[in-house]
């Protein structure tokens, strides 16, 4: 038993109803994900089929509407679950969060009856697989220096650009474009969503990009050559693009807090295990003072983490969660496991080291944490300028 289901879940903001999904999501994991997950890091990519298996079981699009195929339950405990499990697997690369909780939301909040009809079923099923182009070659965190373009010509936009690091990116059936529509609305202005679809003419994908870890998560560029999108396929009003991505960030960042905080749980738990059975010296390495001062403090570090993220997450249910809370949650839950996830593999000496073992791949996934969602710098400057500093 592990340490994590020993420990009594006080003031837990999880129901019969959350757990019996964990369950059932965990049972789905163990079974269709975690054995082939190793070809999958080789191969660069989940299989489509995943997805669309785990939209027939339920777990994708919780929120949305039963009567496009979704669960139609707007909980985001729900997704949560999902988070906390993917972590515990050990398949950070199962890019089913990124679909849920950061692309479904804007298809909600902004669609119009006629999108909803085009679009929400296939992602409830897990037929159309989403992603959100945000990052350019030369902007980063910057999202008001967004330089790809979108002119109307009729009843089309010409989209020209490109896109970087997109999660996603090659298994992506409809991809959330962030792009320019108006160069005179300065730099927080004239941005617009558009959704462009996957055998859009002039729309193309470069490379499947080498990453030091999350090596399943097809993270790809993209590129817009005259590439003509319906006018039917802007999401939201135009230029009120700024906006809807920012209004959406604390939530993508909630997302990426409870990942990290489950695997840096799960690190402790993976060298607690190892050190009650490895022998050093004649005797196990639990046996040395150094041995448990090191996992006493991560396991604190890792619990203290808990119970703010779990204070967070309970204010974005309640709808009273702040930018900078969700910036606080993010930047302290991604540190944490930085450091623990590195101080747990160095039980391990030089097995740590070696890909095999399910430590060496939370320590490689656990550093994009830090970048993506924002980096750990945009995290303090957000916390910063709401301390008045």
């Amino acid at each position: 038993m592990t340490i994590i289901e020993q420990r009594p879940r006080h003031g837990s903001i999880y129901e019969t109803e959350h757990e019996a999904f964990r369950e059932s999501f965990r049972t789905f994991l163990e079974t269709r994900v975690v054995p082939d997950y190793l070809r999958w890091e080789k191969a660069g990519i989940v299989p489509r089929e995943i997805f669309a298996e785990a939209g027939g079981h339920g777990f994708l699009g919780m929120a949305i509407g039963e009567e496009f195929g979704g669960g139609g339950v707007d909980d985001f405990r729900f997704n949560a679950v999902i988070a906390e499990e993917v972590a515990r697997a050990g398949v950070m690369s199962f890019g089913i969060n990124l679909h849920n909780d950061i692309c479904v939301p804007y298809f909600l909040r902004y669609a119009d009856a006629d999108q909803r009809k085009r679009w929400l079923p296939g992602l409830a099923a897990g037929e159309r697989i989403a992603a959100i182009a945000m990052t350019e070659p030369g902007t980063g965190s910057d999202l008001a220096g967004i330089e790809t373009t979108a002119v109307r010509d009729g009843d089309h936009f010409v989209v020209n650009g490109a896109k970087t690091f997109i999660s996603n990116g090659m298994n992506a059936d409809l991809v959330i474009v962030a792009a320019r529509t108006d160069k005179q609305a300065g730099r927080h202005g004239g941005l617009s969503l558009i959704v462009v679809e996957r055998d859009t003419p002039g729309f193309s994908r470069g490379r499947n990009l080498e990453k030091i870890g999350m090596h399943a998560q097809d993270t790809a560029e993209l590129f817009f050559d005259n590439a003509r999108v319906p006018v039917a396929n802007l999401l939201g009003e135009p230029g009120a693009g700024f906006g809807a991505l920012v209004s959406n960030l604390p939530q993508e960042r909630m997302t990426i807090a409870v990942a990290s905080t489950a695997a840096a749980a799960r690190a402790v738990e993976y060298a607690t295990e190892y050190v009650r059975e490895r022998i050093a010296f004649g005797k196990p390495l639990a046996a040395f003072q150094n041995t448990r001062f090191v996992l006493a403090e991560a396991h604190t570090r890792t619990e203290v983490l808990r119970a703010f993220v779990t204070d967070c997450l309970r204010e974005h249910i309640e709808g009273t969660l702040t930018a900078e809370r969700a910036a606080m949650a993010k930047f302290a839950a991604t540190e944490t496991q930085g450091r623990v996830v590195d101080a747990c593999l160095q039980l391990f000496g030089g097995y740590g080291y070696m890909a095999e073992y399910p430590i060496a791949r939370a320590y490689a996934d656990a550093r994009v944490q830090r970048i993506y969602g924002g980096t750990s710098e945009i995290m303090k400057e957000i916390v910063g300028k709401a301390m008045g500093i």
